[in-house]
């Protein structure tokens, strides 16, 4: 967020009689939607939903309706009702240390969100220079750090730049390849090509697989987390209670497009036996290419996938830690090393200390020979600590709706009470399947693997807010301090 916009956020000093008050700089509605999908939506799963054709539409649609849907409306209403994002609607629905503990989970996901980001970029820019880097970890590790340190760098100078980004990562490397891509599709369907995967409504619907097809269900919706952690930059729009729920209607249409359509055109060009999911969306690309000899498109498009990565992780540095500072400030739930603000008021080493934990991540690319299965487990686990948000939030939504109905809301979701049960009931599935160990977990033992989930979820999730929460000081109390410093520059 830019200078104005942060000390916006922060309550002001009294007795500051003749002081000029710094002009704010706006983001758009429209703005903001594309940084929301640039945050949830990509196109790196479009070659794994490929595999399954025309029921790719039922696997997206059902976590859209039970997860998607609930979770845009509800934070639609509290974001209109209630500015400063999780933290104020879970601190006044429940409680201020369940409120902290909300924006802790958000916050925390991303720990491992940057590595499994910019790993793709790695092996995205790879398949561009050359493909024999994708298994070379020493490459992989070293474009991780590279990239998020220039992240932090860019978010330094403010938020304005980054929604500028964002939107642009998102327009050039999904929202336009993607569009070739359905293109490319139909042309090819035009010409009289028959289609590679079945389009009878037969298939509509997936083989039932048994607990593997409830996992991949669940894994589909959890593509849709996010859809909540912009609404902490609702101060920046000039009219939150009417323009953050239609950023958000425009976001979720944009996601729903970005994950089916590609999907889609890609089961109709290329054999499901021939689609790699190791090579990803790269080779997906490749092949649709080269039904058309236009294979010198690939490395082009590889260069806009990176862009739109990098733009989806400058909108997650913008927005977990920006949430996280603001409650930090006020409660004093951080230490005020973690709570300075720099010049552009940009909460600079709080980003410096979560990259040294990314940096740590990234050198275990280069230092261990197969890191695949453990860090795939570190991936369930801050999953898991996601879940917990949700599930705050849809209480705090309720216990709001009951408690405060008379307080002004720009937006009342309909049927709040049935959207919040459906989205807690799916929360709390993918939860609790996500203590299953999946097929990668080969034939290790069950109650080792549930160990460290569990260990690494409440260890991540509870125990190191609450350690957080219990040496807090007064002192780290620092939300009167005069904000000039953070000012000067808007």
């Amino acid at each position: 967020m830019s200078a104005a916009d942060a000390a916006s956020d922060l309550p002001r000093p009294r007795g500051m009689a003749g002081a000029k008050a710094p002009a704010i700089a706006y983001i758009s509605w429209v703005a903001l939607a594309l940084m929301t999908t640039s945050s949830v939506a990509s196109l790196r799963p479009a070659p794994t939903m490929a595999i399954y054709g025309l029921a790719a539409i039922f696997l997206y649609l059902i976590p859209a309706i039970v997860f998607l849907l609930p979770t845009s409306l509800v934070s639609a209403e509290l974001a209109s009702g209630w500015e400063g994002g999780i933290y104020k609607w879970v601190s006044t629905g429940i409680s201020k240390p369940m409120g902290f503990l909300a924006v802790w989970c958000q916050f925390a996901m991303t720990i491992f969100y940057y590595p499994s980001l910019l790993g793709f970029v790695a092996s995205t820019l790879a398949y561009v220079i050359n493909p024999d880097l994708a298994s070379n970890g020493v490459w992989t590790a070293l474009v991780i750090m590279v990239c998020y340190w220039s992240g932090v760098y860019i978010s330094s100078r403010g938020t304005k730049g980054v929604a500028g980004l964002a939107s642009g990562g998102l327009i050039i490397g999904t929202l336009i390849p993607g569009a070739v891509l359905v293109f490319l599709g139909a042309v090819f369907l035009g010409q009289g090509n028959p289609s590679a995967a079945p389009m009878e409504a037969s298939y509509l619907i997936p083989q039932w697989a048994g607990l593997a097809s409830l996992v991949l269900i669940v894994n589909n919706f959890l593509s849709y987390s996010g859809m909540e952690m912009n609404a902490v930059h609702v101060s920046s729009l000039k009219n939150p209670s009417k323009e953050y729920p239609k950023s958000m209607f425009l976001a979720m249409g944009l996601v729903l497009v970005i994950f089916i359509l590609p999907a889609l055109a890609i089961s109709w060009i290329v054999p499901a036996e021939e689609l790699s999911l190791t090579a990803g969306v790269m080779q997906a690309f490749d092949a649709v290419f080269a039904a058309f000899n236009w294979q010198w498109l690939t490395p082009i498009v590889g260069v806009m996938l990176v862009a739109a990565s990098l733009g989806g992780m400058l909108t997650w540095l913008a927005g977990p830690s920006k949430g996280l500072l603001l409650i930090s400030r006020e409660e004093g739930y951080l230490p005020p090393f973690l709570q300075r603000l720099n010049k552009h008021g940009v909460q600079q080493n709080l980003l410096v200390a979560q990259g040294l934990v990314t940096t740590v991540i990234a050198l275990g690319y280069a230092l261990i020979p197969n890191v695949s299965s453990a860090y795939w487990i570190f991936s369930v686990i801050t999953t898991q600590v996601y879940l917990i948000m949700y599930l705050l939030m849809f209480v705090a939504a309720v216990r709001l709706r009951r408690n405060h109905p008379e307080h002004p809301r720009g937006y009342r979701a309909p049927m709040l009470i049935g959207l919040c049960g459906v989205g807690f009931t799916a929360s709390l599935a993918a939860l609790l399947v996500g203590f299953i160990p999946p097929s990668q977990f080969g034939g290790g033992n069950p109650l080792v693997y549930l160990a460290i989930v569990a260990g690494g979820a409440l260890g991540l999730g509870l125990l190191v807010p609450f350690l957080f929460y219990r040496f807090r000081k007064p002192s780290w109390k620092i939300a009167q301090e005069p904000e000039q410093s953070e000012v000067k520059g808007s």
